[in-house]
């Protein structure tokens, strides 16, 4: 069959497309070289995972894919009974690391309890816990598969002193202890309850999940049959998303660089006076403007309950309600 110069500029597209897809895989071999080469790429990282269907085309009423390439998780877009039968053979330990000082001592243990439940439930987790206050910590029955380690740090001069060290501390973790642990890692804010399920649909290289906030209502236009574009980009352009700071990951390679690229920014920008409230959520974003997440999660992995919107059909993790006297 002869092929015409339309049908030779189609398949040179679709490989394309084919090839970014299998380089923003999790486990592609790019990827492997690129954590061999990374701060923290000994950790021995499991990453040679095949494809996991996941962005399967069952919604068409959200944007499934990113303009760089990186898929974006809703509910009924992947298939976790194939993804836990891929990941259960690797053998693959997940870390969690969050934060307790202060007052926001009293949110261990309901973050612990519903974390033990919906957190890759059946899957092996190390719960790193940071606290000024270990004292405290009230012990809560564990999966058998899942681990608490409690780490004691001293109290700030504040929560956004603490919020400042953060990155310091994450950093410091991964390259001491964490990156001979754990092969992926995530940071969670400890007043947050998981309502449903968080798997392994989560697992990639660099992973960010899109603010409640952006899912305003002329992106929720299903009534209309339409299916809504990508939240407002940033002023810099290039079709980004804002990123909540409450729940971030991926690799401990680069978890590793994003941490130390952070701590770095909270440095020079103190040397200004700059730290305001949201600071270390602007630096993430920073950071991620620059390095594009290979997937992102839905604001459905953090849903703010002021919002209402008929995109959402699983609300995974929800921040705890705070009365008037918080403040």
């Amino acid at each position: 069959m002869r092929i015409t110069k339309l049908h030779g500029l189609a398949i040179l597209v679709t490989a394309g497309i084919a090839g970014a897809i299998w380089y923003h895989h999790p486990f592609s071999p790019s990827r492997d070289q690129e954590r061999a080469n990374s701060p923290g790429g000994d950790s021995g990282l499991k990453s040679d995972l095949h494809e996991a269907s996941l962005t399967l085309p069952w919604r068409q009423d959200v944007l499934v894919l990113t303009p760089w390439l990186a898929p974006i998780v809703w509910e009924g877009t992947f298939s976790r009974d194939i993804l836990n039968a891929q990941y259960l053979q690797k053998n693959l330990v997940t870390g969690v690391v969050t934060f307790a000082v202060e007052k926001y001592v009293q949110f261990i243990e309901g973050f612990m309890t519903s974390a033990n439940k919906y957190f890759l439930a059946g899957h092996q987790v190390n719960f790193y816990l940071f606290t000024d206050s270990p004292e405290k910590v009230s012990h809560v029955q564990m999966s058998p598969e899942n681990r608490v380690f409690v780490i004691p740090v001293q109290s700030g001069s504040g929560w956004q002193d603490a919020c400042r060290s953060r990155m310091h501390i994450l950093s410091s973790y991964i390259q001491r202890r964490l990156q001979h642990e754990v092969d992926y890692l995530f940071s969670m804010d400890i007043d947050v309850q998981l309502l449903a399920h968080v798997g392994v649909e989560i697992i990639d290289a660099l992973v960010a999940t899109i603010s409640s906030w952006q899912l305003s209502p002329q992106h929720d236009d299903r009534a209309q049959g339409t299916q809504p574009g990508p939240p407002a980009a940033s002023p810099e352009g290039h079709g980004d998303f804002h990123y909540t700071a409450s729940f971030y990951g991926g690799s401990v390679s680069e978890v590793y660089k994003l941490s130390t690229a952070c701590f770095g920014g909270v440095m020079e920008d103190r040397e200004i006076g700059i730290g305001a409230r949201g600071h270390h959520e602007s630096l993430l974003n920073k950071y991620l403007l620059q390095h594009k997440p290979t997937r992102l999660l839905s604001p459905e992995y953090y849903w703010d309950t002021e919002l209402s919107s008929s995109l959402i059909h699983v609300k995974r993790m929800c921040p705890v309600h705070k009365d008037s006297s918080w403040h």
